[in-house]
């Protein structure tokens, strides 16, 4: 599924859905539809290239035939797995992509998930795969003891392309399997084993919650093959000054050379080597709106996008 506009029209699509989500809930015959729609404008000034301002709509349709089953959808900008944005006045760069359907039952055991499914099942972490990503096949999430869940992935991953994201699948060339769990109220771990196309890694991820709404993390992922390895370092959280909160997001990074399609699919990749990032958002107090200013650099490569963006 494709369309092509141009970004006032994307912009009037956006404003047309609005006037729907004032009334955001249908109901007939027991069966809920509920939708959710939210809207980015940034601009992108990277090193080597020229400044860039881009928009992002993101569109969350979904209807519910009980409390445990579900059909969900997601509908996205840009033409790339691990980037969502358009870039404005580039007639060429006006995507808009059906990426993920699925059917999801939950329940006291936890959750199932098939067609067309997100990259992840809950939280998003710093070496996990782009949010606005999808994997053609099943997940099963298994609530545990202590807090913990068990989660078996499969389906396939190799093709990348939007414009195929909802075709069926040809082979099953992604597998994983997750443990994660709480120790305690302050510290949580993650597990997992994972076989992407034709590489298999190892991660795990250490959180320490040092601080209300202050928490440091460690994650390390290593190829099984070979001494590739890719570890972050950070701390994210939120504070309040002058009565409003912000929140922030600071991390260190290092990806080894050929490293491969699970860093390149990451959130808004920039390069391999050493890397740091930092982003911190707040809302303005005269509008329902939220910005950000986040600064990126990897190696001789930097990055430095300030923008808006809101939900409704």
């Amino acid at each position: 599924m494709r369309h092509k506009f141009t970004f006032f029209t994307a912009f009037s699509t956006s404003l047309a859905i609005l006037l729907l989500t004032l009334n955001p809930l249908y109901t007939a015959n027991a069966t809920v539809f509920k939708h959710k729609l939210d809207v980015q404008l940034r601009a992108d000034d990277r090193s080597g290239r020229d400044l860039r301002y881009q928009y992002r709509v993101r569109y969350y349709p979904s209807v519910s035939f009980s409390d445990s089953l579900s059909v969900n959808g997601f509908v996205v900008t840009g033409d790339d797995f691990s980037s969502s944005h358009n870039t404005i006045d580039d007639s060429s760069a006006d995507h808009f992509y059906l990426r993920r359907a699925f059917v999801r039952h939950s329940g006291d055991y936890g959750k199932t998930e098939v067609g067309i499914i997100p990259t992840f099942k809950g939280r998003v972490s710093s070496s996990g795969l782009s949010k606005d990503g999808w994997i053609q096949g099943i997940r099963h999430v298994r609530n545990t003891g202590n807090k913990g869940q068990f989660e078996l992935v499969a389906g396939e991953l190799n093709n990348v392309d939007p414009r195929k994201a909802i075709d069926a699948p040809n082979t099953i060339d992604y597998l994983e399997a997750e443990y994660s769990a709480s120790y305690n109220e302050q510290i949580s771990y993650e597990f997992s084993l994972e076989r992407m196309t034709s590489a298999n890694f190892m991660r795990t991820e250490l959180r320490y919650a040092y601080a209300e709404s202050h928490t440091a993390f460690a994650e390390l992922v290593k190829r099984a093959d070979a001494t590739k390895i890719k570890t972050v370092l950070g701390v994210e959280g939120e504070f309040r000054s002058k009565d409003k909160p912000y929140e922030y997001f600071v991390y260190y990074s290092y990806v080894s050379d050929d490293f491969g399609l699970k860093a390149e699919l990451t959130e808004d990749f920039l390069g391999t080597g050493h890397g740091f990032s930092a982003e911190i958002e707040s809302s303005f107090s005269f509008a329902p709106l939220n910005w950000f200013i986040r600064f990126d650099k990897v190696d001789n490569s930097s990055r430095m996008l300030g923008g808006i963006k809101w939900s409704l």
